[in-house]
């Protein structure tokens, strides 16, 4: 656990702990390390929830499907990014989307009566905890609300436009790489890939944009914020 001891410092559930206190608060939360290969499923369709899971290493996707077996990937997390936590306060705790590993990853699962039950010890850090998973349901609630945002445009130069950026945004720079792969982002966005790529071309062709593969560059700033308008 020592060696993923820094990736959990920058995980929101542990904000506000210690770092030297962090060793402690995971043997307390009974949390297990789990090692998975590229490809797992981690949290199938309606399986039921009882943990909350932490990327330690690698990636992981949360992908929605629907019954024809479309695929819209609804988050990509990395390293220090928590799944389940909003399945585990349901009633039934049974899974809307399915948790798959992109690469190979190591997995912190937490049960979650060991965080919003205090332990027999009598734990100073279960209130800061608690107080941390509410901030983390809300701030859930906020990203899904941002996802619609993608569903209602209905122009592919719009999402793309929002997508870009939004990520120059959390960049700092309007040169950046994306994480997603071509087939990633139009399962993200919800569109058609060949489509996309066609859209991404007229879009550089007219100036907008550069790209080479993963990497992106915004050349007109306002030209995309006028699509959005």
């Amino acid at each position: 656990m020592k060696d993923y001891l820094s990736v959990l410092e920058k995980t929101r559930l542990f904000k506000n702990i210690e770092p030297s206190d962090l060793e402690k608060l995971i043997n307390c939360l009974r949390g297990e390390v789990r090692k998975y290969e590229s490809g797992t499923c981690i949290i199938a369709l309606e399986q039921e929830v009882n943990h909350i899971g932490i990327v330690l290493e690698g990636q992981v996707e949360i992908v929605k499907e629907n019954i024809a077996g479309d695929r819209n990937i609804i988050a990509m997390l990395e390293k220090s990014g928590m799944f389940a936590e909003g399945i585990v306060c349901t009633q039934k705790r049974l899974s809307p989307v399915t948790v798959r590993t992109k690469t190979k990853a190591d997995v912190l699962m937490i049960p979650y009566e060991k965080i919003i039950i205090t332990c027999g010890e009598s734990c100073t850090f279960h209130s800061l905890l608690i107080h941390n998973m509410l901030m983390l349901l809300g701030e859930k609630n906020y990203a899904l609300n941002h996802k619609i945002d993608f569903l209602i445009l209905k122009g592919m130069r719009e999402k793309l436009a929002l997508y870009l950026l939004e990520e120059a945004k959390r960049n700092k720079s309007m040169a950046f790489n994306i994480t997603l792969s071509r087939n990633d982002l139009a399962e993200y966005l919800n569109v058609s890939r060949s489509a996309m790529s066609r859209e991404l071309s007229r879009m550089k062709e007219d100036g907008l944009i550069d790209y080479y593969k993963n990497s992106f560059k915004i050349i007109n700033e306002e030209a995309l914020k006028s699509f959005l308008r």
